[in-house]
């Protein structure tokens, strides 16, 4: 009985090796769930530093200075420490600035995701008697986007499909971001040769989670799990091979906080592209276009199906024609 037993364990076991560890593992991602978004976000973005938005003159009681120009600071750059202290807010840079008593910091500076270092010799400001190195900075930035997918097991979600740029479209390096439902309360259409974009209304008492990881496709994070999800439609999703030139569909909110389906035709599919714009796709919904004239600003995220299956994010707009723009492969975005 007992060799019978043996024999019986070992015969399933060399069963259970002959099945690829690659197949069992497809598997398990095929049955997988995702809550397809569409939903607007406001999103509270932490930056990771004392971000420079303009330069000026301190009036000291010996004239005009302007320590931070002379010292090679350019709009843009962003000030992450102060003689090795970090600095992450404007009350640390102003922290630094006192501690200094007008001796020269070294400033650790960052400059398109390069860091440097510049020593700046604060002046003492003769009308409010604090130190200053004439910079406007900022230290959290504000925007919309759309949410693309919620894991249905982990929370776990993606949005906007594209990094995140400032006016100047350069890429940000973002500490965390609070993310909450935005209302969109109007929409400035897009018309050929300019970008159209959602205006929206944070709503600061629903939060939609916690954002930590920003990249080149998107912002990635945990979702809030006592979100209502009644609303919300579960997909499986579909690789770029599985996408055809044809009929879709995208989900996208362009008025108040409830996603709507809107159709669309995939025109391209690219898989082997690099810059989040894996597919062509031209909006055919007549509702979409009465409203917004096509694909927005504030769209961005908002998530393509397919036959039932989740395959993409639309991420940009063609200024040459509103109703046309680019998608980024879902499987891009869950590679992050």
């Amino acid at each position: 009985m007992h060799k019978l037993k043996f024999f019986i364990v070992l015969f399933l076991a060399a069963c259970l090796a002959i099945i690829p560890v690659e197949q069992l593992c497809a598997s398990a991602a095929e049955t997988e769930k995702y809550y397809i978004g569409g939903m607007t976000a406001g999103f509270m973005l932490a930056a990771d530093g004392a971000e420079v938005i303009g330069l000026t003159e301190v009036a000291a009681e010996d004239g005009l200075h302007r320590p931070a120009e002379e010292a090679g600071i350019r709009i843009g750059d962003t000030l992450v420490a102060a003689d090795g202290i970090r600095v992450k807010t404007i009350s640390d840079l102003n922290a630094a600035l006192e501690r200094s008593g007008g001796r020269t910091v070294v400033f650790t500076v960052r400059r398109k995701g390069d860091t440097a270092q510049a020593e700046i010799a604060p002046v003492r400001d003769k009308k409010s008697g604090k130190y200053k190195i004439g910079v406007l900075i900022r230290d959290t930035l504000a925007g919309i986007g759309t949410v693309t997918y919620i894991n249905k097991q982990t929370y776990r979600f993606g949005a906007l499909g594209h990094d995140v740029c400032d006016e100047n479209k350069n890429s940000l390096g973002i500490a965390e971001a609070k993310v909450y439902l935005c209302s969109v309360i109007g929409v400035n259409r897009g018309i050929r040769g300019k970008a159209g974009e959602l205006r929206g209304l944070f709503m600061n008492d629903v939060p939609l989670g916690k954002a930590e990881k920003v990249c080149k496709t998107g912002l990635y994070g945990n979702f809030d799990r006592n979100y209502d999800f009644s609303h919300c439609k579960l997909a499986e999703i579909a690789p770029l091979a599985e996408a055809t030139i044809g009929k879709a569909v995208i989900y996208s909110t362009v008025d108040g906080t409830c996603p709507q389906e809107y159709e669309i035709n995939i025109v391209k599919v690219d898989a082997a592209n690099r810059e989040n714009k894996n597919f062509v796709i031209k909006v055919t919904d007549e509702r979409l276009i009465a409203e917004t004239g096509g694909i927005v600003q504030g769209m961005s995220g908002s998530p393509i199906v397919q036959e039932g299956k989740l395959i993409g994010a639309v991420t940009h707009v063609f200024l040459n024609d509103p109703t046309r723009g680019y998608g980024i492969g879902i499987e891009n975005m869950l590679a992050e």
